[in-house]
């Protein structure tokens, strides 16, 4: 004996949920609630269908009982999140010789006979996983074209084509359920977030048949552009056509009035104003934009099912913000619906969605945005070509602080090396300008100035190429972009988010221009201010140099003071510019030897500037070069070995602290000594700044205050942040730096192997990307909990590129810190993270009840309540 379907139909009080039925299922009981016109659907449970995969024998009599005499039906995948995908839809189950005469009178022989060819076609390929392309459907299909069909299909399956419903429709359930098992679509979904046992529902719907006269077709509707969010009516309608046909037909209609051919408004206007209702209604009785997709029978219109509109991060902030403008969520759920790392969308130009992609390149998307220009290899050729006006993209095996005015120059920038934490992808992140790191397959010639692809094509200097940041891809000549935006919608949302958050955000920001886009972005101040990119500018790189080889203590400062009115000069501009607001300066930190050149050519001309014999040169370049920099003559040991270099930079800060206060623009500056490992190293340099602070206060006759502090980035500096603390006003966290030491990895090479230890488990995420809340998150907490200790009150922060991380910002809020920075295009994306978290992060008594709408969780109010 067979066992029956266990089935349920959905009516406004159907007991069910997205967990039991998938989000679809649900969608449409919401559907019915607000009155519209969907056609009789039965559901299937996620236990149903697993008992439909695993039982070999089992009758729909029952349901097909349900749907009426002679019914024609439809099946479609509720998994328990879209995203999750699912099996295709299969429609007009239920067609067979009987239905072909019946429909042959009410629509017509030929549109009959093309109904179940199509019918037969879906069988085939989707049940019997017959080839496509024995099962063609002709637009004017005869009666040997069905007569073949059924033939081929006989001879493939050596039975007839099944003409019991019931068959039909078991074996399309059969067929759907299994498919949800299969490897591939396990695989997929579990890529898309789905966990291990996710379980698929199916709907069985009343085909609404969009056939025969008068007016008949489907189509989809939805009332905001996906692109950029606004108020429009897009989609298509197709006469005479079933499901989701409109969209991929030449001859579908317009649906608006248009000068350029017929339009569903004109031919029906009375279903395209109920339509138009229908998508209000939705709007406010779901509070979310709906693609609806409807049939019209004979003038009668059926919903068949709604979506989310598709949007992107432009379109979703401008939704979100009308919605919540409009009263229909609150401002809250309005920060809950759009995905902090989507900013990073509006923020960029991006390749636009609609350009064909010859992709030619792959590796990390380490900066976001994209950019077109011709390629450059080194930073002369950058800057050179930047005069000229012409956009250039920059390419280097991987780059250095020589290759920083190059950067600033050119559109994008393309290496061989590094990971996320590089220095090109740490420099270009800071600049907002699009990179591409650890394009491992590409093969540079520096001499040549060629670039050998993948593919073994070859691009000469000169030749177009685009970068697409955001996807880590190099295209293939200068493809079309779409322009950031930073309009209304964009700024009240970021109001928004700055009222519900917690924590603050700084910016990292080395030059004006960094602090005017900090400014732009609103960061709270500025949380690392890098000087020694300052040294590189024009005019500044010889000084520097002079400096490096001066052979006393008094030539030392000698050229330290030709380069005191432009440090003065540079904080100056940023005090200005952050008119008031606190801004932190790292003193110089670097080793000397990454200011020297390190070409034959370089070291002449180096030797030339500084009249020197070219043997000198090379022996003071070759004496200051070291087995591991990192851990070198850098940080604190440059400045307690090399005082004058910290007692200029110091002096630079308070001189131009005292010329802002007389302009109007108060500040307390913040100086943070980097690369403290020890008690006694602060207590040496902190002497020698009271003592400039006192110098120039006297000198000046005027007062000032500032703070001074300790950039942690050793593991022993954590450890003993009891101690340090107790000496400072603040610690930051300089959490690259940590994170390599802590694991004993290089940012510049990991990326060579990480991609590997992250698909196999070693590490969760990139700690470079994600802080590593076990491992360098027991350090923070530990130098935090030590450092408030023995100093409470104590600013806390994070100042790495981990500062703009969501997860990141989340550890940094439950450690209780004060602040995060990062980079300047990273702060809009820290500001809503943090109003994220903080918005969820309550008394479970006290959260909001959170829907999910076809697989999409939002806030209180995203839709209707799951009873």
């Amino acid at each position: 004996m067979q066992n029956g379907v266990d089935f349920i139909e959905i009516t406004p009080t159907t007991p069910m949920s997205d967990a039991s039925h998938g989000v679809r299922a649900k969608c449409l009981q919401r559907l019915i609630r607000l009155d519209l016109p969907v056609p009789k659907t039965l559901a299937l449970s996620f236990d149903a269908v697993r008992r439909i995969a695993n039982d070999r024998s089992f009758s729909c009599d029952a349901l097909i009982a349900a749907m009426g005499p002679e019914p024609l039906l439809s099946v479609r995948p509720s998994p328990g999140m879209s995203e999750w995908g699912g099996p295709g839809a299969v429609l007009d189950i239920g067609m067979n010789d009987a239905q072909l005469v019946r429909l042959s009178d009410k629509i017509g022989a030929e549109a009959a006979r093309r109904l179940y060819l199509r019918f037969i076609h879906a069988y085939a390929v989707e049940v019997a996983r017959l080839d496509p392309e024995e099962f063609p459907v002709p637009e004017h299909p005869d009666r040997e074209a069905l007569e073949d069909a059924l033939t081929a299909y006989q001879d493939e399956m050596d039975e007839p084509f099944p003409q019991d419903p019931s068959v039909q429709l078991a074996n399309v359930l059969r067929s759907m359920a299994r498919a949800w098992d299969g490897t591939s679509a396990r695989l997929l979904r579990q890529a898309r977030g789905a966990p291990e046992g996710a379980g698929l529902g199916l709907v069985v719907q009343k085909m609404a048949l969009g056939l025969g006269a008068p007016e008949s077709g489907s189509g989809v509707i939805q009332f905001v552009s996906s692109s950029t969010g606004q108020s429009q009516i897009t989609g298509r309608y197709l006469s005479q056509s079933q499901g989701r046909e409109a969209l991929d037909e030449d001859r579908a209609l317009y649906l608006t009035r248009d000068h350029r051919g017929r339009s569903l408004e004109e031919i029906a206007p009375d279903a395209f104003a109920q339509l138009k209702g229908m998508g209000e209604s939705l709007r406010r009785g779901l509070r979310e934009e709906m693609q609806i997709e409807f049939t019209l029978d004979a003038g009668r219109l059926s919903v068949l099912d709604a979506i989310r509109v598709p949007r992107n991060s432009r379109a979703a902030v401008r939704i979100a913000v009308s919605l919540a403008e409009s009263g229909i969520i609150t401002q809250q759920d309005a920060l809950l619906r759009v995905e902090p790392r989507a900013l990073s969308e509006l923020l960029h130009r991006q390749v636009d969605p609609t350009a064909k992609r010859d992709v030619i390149a792959t590796g990390i998307a380490a900066s976001p945005g994209a950019a077109t220009g011709r390629i450059v290899f080194t930073a002369t050729a950058a800057q050179e070509s930047a005069a000229r006006g012409e956009a250039c993209i920059l390419i280097r095996r991987e780059t250095s602080p020589e290759d920083i005015r190059g950067m600033h120059a050119a559109s994008g920038v393309l290496t061989e090396r590094g990971g996320m934490s590089s220095h090109a992808a740490v420099i270009a992140r800071g600049l907002g300008v699009p990179c591409v790191v650890g394009a491992a397959d590409i093969v540079i010639d520096q001499k040549a100035r060629t670039l050998t692809l993948p593919d073994r094509r070859v691009l000469a200097e000169g030749e177009p190429i685009t970068l697409d940041g955001s996807a880590g891809a190099v295209l293939s000549g200068a493809v079309a972009l779409q322009e950031p935006m930073l309009d209304g919608a964009f700024r009240t949302l970021m109001n928004w988010a700055d009222q519900a958050r917690d924590i603050g955000v700084r910016a990292n920001a080395d030059t004006p221009a960094d602090a005017e886009t900090a400014r732009r972005f609103e960061a709270q101040g500025i949380g690392l201010c890098r000087t020694e990119h300052m040294f590189f500018e024009d005019g500044r790189l010889t000084v520097m140099r002079e400096m490096i080889f001066a052979e006393s203590p008094e030539d030392r400062g000698a050229a330290l003071e030709r380069l005191l009115p432009m440090q003065r000069d540079d904080f100056l501009k940023l005090f200005e510019i952050m008119r008031g607001q606190p801004v932190c300066i790292r003193l110089f930190d670097p080793p000397l030897h990454e200011f020297l050149p390190h070409t034959r050519d370089g070291m002449w001309a180096l030797a030339e500037a500084l009249d020197l014999p070219m043997s000198t040169v090379t022996a003071r370049i070759a004496e200051l070069q070291e087995f591991n920099p990192m851990l070198g003559m850098r940080g604190v040991r440059l400045g307690i070995t090399m005082p004058e270099i910290y007692e200029m930079q110091a002096r630079a800060i308070f001189e131009a602290t005292l010329l802002a206060a007389g302009r109007g623009a108060t500040v307390t500056p913040e100086v943070m000594i980097p690369l403290v490992s020890a008690k006694r190293e602060v207590e040496l340099v902190r002497a020698r700044i009271d003592a400039v602070a006192a110098e120039v206060r006297a000198e000046a006759g005027r007062d000032f205050a500032y703070r001074l502090g300790v950039m942690v980035e050793t593991p022993r500096a954590a450890l003993r942040a009891g101690e340090i603390g107790g000496l400072v006003d603040f610690l930051s966290f300089g959490t690259n730096d940590l994170t390599q030491m802590t694991y004993g990895l290089s940012r510049d090479d990991a990326g060579r192997f990480m991609g590997v230890y992250v698909n196999q488990g070693v590490f969760p995420e990139d700690p470079f990307h994600t802080l590593d809340v076990d491992g360098v998150g027991e350090l923070l907490g530990i130098a935090a909990e030590r450092g408030r200790t023995a100093r409470p009150g104590l600013t806390l922060s994070i100042c790495g590129e981990h500062g703009g991380d969501p997860d990141s910002i989340d550890f940094c809020r439950k450690a209780g810190f004060t602040y995060v920075s990062c980079s300047p295009f990273r702060v809009p994306v820290a500001r809503l993270a943090a109003a994220h978290l903080a918005l969820t992060d309550v008394p479970s008594e006290k959260k909001p009840r959170r829907f999910n709408i076809l697989g999409r969780v939002f806030g209180a109010g995203a839709g209707l309540p799951d009873d």
